[in-house]
Formats: C-alpha cells, structure tokens, sequence
C-alpha cells in the first residue's frame, strides 16, 4: 500500500487543501506535512520533509505543491532516492511515472487549473512504472 505524503508553500496552500479533500473523497490515506495555513513559508522546508518521508520507503510517494512547482521540484530531487516530476499536462504526468518511476510530482498552483490538478494526481496515482527498457535509466539516476 502506498503512503501519500503532501507538502506545499504559502502560494500552493489552497490547492493543497483542494487535493487533501480529493485524496479522502477516494479513501486514500495521505499525511499532511503542512504548511497549516497560507502564511509566507520557505518551498525547501516543505520539500525536504516530503523527500525525507519518501526516502523511507520505495511504496512511499509525495505530492508538493508551490506556485510554479519548479522549486519544489529542484528541492526534492536533492535527495537520492527521489525522483521528483513537474508535471503539466496529463502526458508529462503519464509519462514520469511510466518511464521515470517518478515518486513525487510537483504542482504549480499558479500554472494549472484545479480540475487538471486533480487529474494529475489521480494519474500520478494510479499509472505504474513500466519498468523493461526504462529500469536502466532509472538505475543511472
């Protein structure tokens, strides 16, 4: 079973709130790792704790989510056994999870609307990594 771990800054606050509700309405278990509410915070705190909690685990997955996603996503993919993917339509979506095994997507609140938000989710979610050819590269990160 996946663990779900979201995170956000001050700017991808609300739309992390549009996705917690989301991810209950499909009974998915997620933990919230904050922020608790739309003051100004620094995106790195926020991202660290999300790629600390999927380092834990390869079933572990993340969800962050700042304004444009890019810092978030340079943040996370600090760390070693993360594969951080800002996605921005459904194929880069489809894509970082079939060929990257991506296993945390980054959300530009900014950038993309709520309803393709969702739906980035959902497919980050629930496609799997195809592995075959891609397995090597994956490996070479």
């Amino acid at each position: 079973m996946k663990k779900i771990f979201i995170s956000s800054d001050h700017a991808g606050f609300k739309l992390k709130e549009i996705i917690k509700i989301y991810l209950s309405k499909k009974k998915l278990s997620f933990q919230d790792l904050g922020p608790n509410n739309g003051n100004k915070v620094d995106y790195p705190d926020y991202a660290h704790k999300v790629a600390k909690k999927v380092n834990i685990n390869k079933n572990n997955v993340g969800i962050l989510v700042c304004g444009s996603g890019t810092g978030m996503n340079i943040a996370a993919n600090k760390h070693k056994k993360v594969r951080a993917a800002q996605c921005f339509n459904i194929k880069s979506t489809k894509l970082s999870r079939l060929h990257n095994d991506a296993n945390i997507i980054t959300l530009g609140a900014r950038l993309i609307s709520k309803k393709n938000a969702l739906k980035f989710v959902s497919i980050f979610l629930n496609t799997n990594f195809d592995g075959g050819r891609h397995l090597k590269r994956v490996k070479k990160i």
